[in-house]
């Protein structure tokens, strides 16, 4: 039998013939992230930074109803002056009931994990962890405009995640969530429920529930990882507990959203591509893409 034939007879089965359920472009998707990389490093206040938030405004008001910028200048520990830039892209932005979805734009300002000593003061390119929640959106953006959702939707990319030092004590990171989880869009914003995708285009994808998001919003990990089971993605978003990790979903569970962690920590043997050069655009895959992009799009697709 040809492997055509394979995959018609075996599709949900054969990982190699994956295809999308919901109509989500993950080859977009990756097209689009390998856009953010192309930029250059996407350090708050660069030139890279600057080209990148602009393409991400000029795309998502192509596609969103509503396009909103919250930018301020955060002041670092060391007492220098950072620019920072949230953008929050809306669909039926009058809707009550809504879905929050965030993921960070900036990339690390250096490799501080590279196996290189000689590389660890050089900014990384980011193309997991940084373009890839940037891609996924954009792709997103164009199913929700061409088959609008039946709840509202806000996507979110935020600044500054990774500019600093994660301790603890945390010095300088989360700095756009924690900006947005004070500067709500509306008085009494509340979400249904929210999703955090980080570093989610990793080719061997493996994405477990993060422990944070366990204890304090189970109910939306539940939901997040049946949604996947019924799309067929069981082996990829594992139901088991594995990380606790400090990210963009901690500022806003402190105040009050329910807000999960959707991320796949593991980059690379030993994790050995986090945060180091070696975060380029061959360690990510369309398929993984269309694989979180899929769960992504179904959840705000089929709520009523």
């Amino acid at each position: 039998m040809s492997r055509l034939l394979l995959c018609l007879a075996f599709l949900p089965l054969v990982s190699g013939c994956q295809k999308s359920r919901t109509g989500f472009d993950g080859e977009a998707a990756y097209r689009y992230a390998g856009t953010q990389v192309s930029f250059g490093p996407r350090i708050p206040g660069s030139p890279g930074w600057q080209k990148a938030g602009d393409w991400i405004v000029a795309q998502m008001r192509t596609r969103a109803d509503t396009v909103v910028e919250q930018r301020w200048t955060h002041k670092l520990a060391n007492g220098d002056s950072l620019p920072m830039r949230n953008i929050l892209a809306r669909f039926r932005p009058t809707a009550t009931d809504r879905v929050l979805y965030l993921t960070h734009w900036d990339t690390r300002p250096i490799a501080d994990s590279d196996p290189n000593p000689a590389n660890r003061t050089r900014p990384i390119l980011g193309a997991n962890d940084g373009a890839s929640g940037v891609g996924l959106f954009v792709a997103l953006g164009d199913l929700l405009k061409k088959t609008p959702p039946n709840v509202g939707v806000d996507l979110l990319f935020v600044d500054g995640e990774d500019y600093g030092t994660f301790g603890p004590p945390d010095v300088d990171v989360l700095i756009g969530s924690t900006y947005f989880a004070s500067h709500l869009p509306s008085p009494g914003y509340q979400p249904i429920f929210g999703v955090l995708f980080d570093m989610i285009g990793d080719k061997d994808l493996n994405i477990y529930q993060e422990q944070n998001s366990l204890a304090r919003a189970p109910e939306v990990v539940s939901r997040v990882w049946n949604e996947a089971a019924n799309l067929g993605y069981a082996q990829y978003f594992i139901p088991q507990p594995k990380y606790a990790v400090t990210d963009d979903h901690i500022p806003l569970l402190a105040a009050g959203l329910r807000v999960i962690d959707v991320l796949d920590i593991d980059y690379g043997p030993n994790n050995s591509y986090h945060h180091t050069l070696a975060d380029t655009m061959d360690k990510i895959s369309a398929k993984s893409l269309g694989i979180v992009g899929d769960v992504a799009a179904a959840l705000v697709t089929t709520q009523q």
